[in-house]
């Protein structure tokens, strides 16, 4: 691929000292950063371009590195739009009998539609969280790798799954629900046919079950052994609700995250969808242990979850980033708003010194890179990833506002001029350059009459 000089624009490198420049530049060459600094490049460094080294003068534009999002159910995106009044448990128990007809051919529509969002939306590097697995469904996980190669971004796919049906006490049918030993073969499988542990892999498999209130302590247990022994992280959903805070006190006799230490499944190998429902002593917990927090605030909102304490995890030193989460919750499915409702939440809850821009901007890139236990992407320095957004600030919506990051997380979602993801062209004037947009939308809503049919 060309290397690519982009010259003239405001950067936020979001390394460890926060370096920004009010102009400055980046090189990109053989995927990964090879440049930057302030100002226009340097003599010695346009000496040294390689032949057919493409420019880009970005006046008035912001680079970033690319978002990073942390918790996501991409085949949701089929089934946007339903229980849209109802909680946490009423929403399951009116989507999941939906669910129960998914098939590969749909999870990799809905997939690709939802990672295309995130794509627009400037998103370099997704996680997905797919813990439902009908019988004869077909391969659903690698329905959405194989739509994340399609759409070009980094992927870190978990294998999900949930062993505790209704009939035994949990909340999921029991046709979705799967046995604790054809979970770990599956997982062992896909690890086997997809994880990538070396530095700038694009596919990197997690182990992820569901949440307390659909799996066993078995399968949690189980699947922590297994994932030490493959290398690999584990992700789930935790203290979301204060159903799910119910549940766990009658079952378990404990908080969530009490429960989840005592069944060894809290650690730097793991993190945590949402974390609403905290108290100080969980903070504590999750800050000793090194355990990640995705924070996902629109979600939250949409179910009426409540506010995530993102303030306290980050002054305790709990690594926090930003999720999407499934479109069946969050039908917006664009991550850079999510920068807007984690300030706005933030200062709802706490004032209005609670969370800044740049804080925000933070958990955007280094913080899920962090989630992610990735630390070859989320920020713009040199050896690292080629995966970066160029924002356009030259539009009315940024006009007076002369702050780039400010514009960027607080003003109207700027237009994305360019995403790079291991250097390679994404995005480029708003526009998919990897797959047809179009045909995406007509994939998804074909695959959306396919799932209603089958109720």
């Amino acid at each position: 691929m060309p290397s690519l000089l982009l010259t003239g624009a405001a950067v936020a490198t979001v390394d460890a000292a926060g370096t920004e420049h009010a102009t400055g530049h980046v090189l990109v060459d053989d995927g990964v950063v090879a440049a930057v600094g302030a100002g226009d490049p340097p003599p010695r460094l346009r000496e040294r371009l390689p032949v057919g080294t493409r420019e880009l003068d970005l006046r008035g534009h912001l680079v970033t590195p690319g978002l990073v999002n942390t918790h996501h159910h991409l085949y949701q995106w089929a089934t946007r739009g339903f229980a849209v009044d109802s909680g946490l448990f009423d929403w399951l128990t009116t989507l999941y009998p939906l669910w129960a007809g998914l098939r590969a051919e749909d999870v990799e529509a809905a997939a690709r539609a939802g990672l295309a969002r995130l794509a627009l939306t400037g998103c370099t590097t997704t996680t997905d969280h797919h813990y439902l697995h009908p019988r004869d469904g077909g391969d659903q996980l690698t329905a959405t790798v194989e739509a994340a190669r399609t759409v070009g971004l980094r992927f870190a796919p978990t294998r999900g799954s949930m062993d505790l049906g209704a009939s035994a006490g949990g909340l999921p049918p029991d046709s979705v629900v799967e046995g604790v030993d054809a979970v770990l073969a599956a997982t062992a499988e896909a690890v086997a046919r997809h994880h990538a542990p070396s530095p700038g892999a694009m596919v990197r498999v997690g182990a992820a079950p569901c949440s307390p209130f659909s799996v066993s302590a078995d399968l949690l247990r189980e699947t922590a052994a297994q994932a030490a022994e493959l290398g690999i992280r584990r992700h789930t959903h935790l203290a979301e609700t204060a159903d799910e805070e119910e549940f766990c006190a009658r079952v378990f006799g404990a908080r969530p995250v009490q429960v989840m230490e005592d069944l060894g499944w809290l650690g730097p190998d793991v993190w945590l969808a949402h974390c609403v429902h905290l108290s100080d002593a969980d903070v504590a917990v999750l800050a000793r242990t090194g355990s990640a927090v995705a924070h996902c605030p629109s979600s939250n909102a949409r179910l009426g979850a409540g506010v995530a304490r993102a303030r306290d995890l980050l002054d305790a030193g709990v690594p926090v980033g930003l999720g999407v989460d499934g479109a069946a919750s969050s039908e917006q499915g664009g991550l850079v708003d999510e920068l807007r409702q984690m300030v706005y939440s933030a200062r709802g809850r706490g004032g209005a010194a609670a969370m800044s821009a740049r804080d925000a901007l933070r958990a955007a890139t280094a913080g899920g890179a962090a989630c992610l236990g990735r630390d070859d992407v989320g920020s713009l320095e040199v050896g690292k990833r080629a995966d970066l957004a160029v924002w356009d600030l030259t539009g009315l919506g940024h006009a007076d506002l002369d702050d780039p990051v400010v514009a960027l997380v607080i003003g109207p979602t700027p237009p994305l001029r360019l995403l790079l993801v291991e250097g390679r062209v994404v995005v480029e004037d708003g526009e998919l350059r990897t797959t047809s947009e179009q045909r995406a939308v007509a994939d998804l809503v074909a695959a959306r009459r396919r799932l209603l049919a089958r109720r």
